[in-house]
């Protein structure tokens, strides 16, 4: 599937796994949108990494170590 900029997109399905071209599945089972199938494939690592930068955020702006 294609995006309104005719770019194709990837999606990281979490239920199966699997990359998807394009959304195939349900929003509530896919992180994306990715520009590669690369990204894509690294989906669970890349979410890892923003959520603990979050979390450092969160603890530095709550003055908490």
């Amino acid at each position: 599937m294609e995006s309104h900029t005719n770019k194709i997109e990837y999606f990281f399905n979490t239920t199966t796994g699997v990359v998807e071209e394009g959304r195939q599945s349900s929003w509530e089972h896919l992180l994306g949108p990715f520009a590669t199938f690369e990204e894509a494939s690294h989906a669970i690592d890349i979410a890892s990494e923003k959520s603990n930068a979050w979390d450092d955020e969160d603890k530095e702006w709550r003055g908490k170590d």
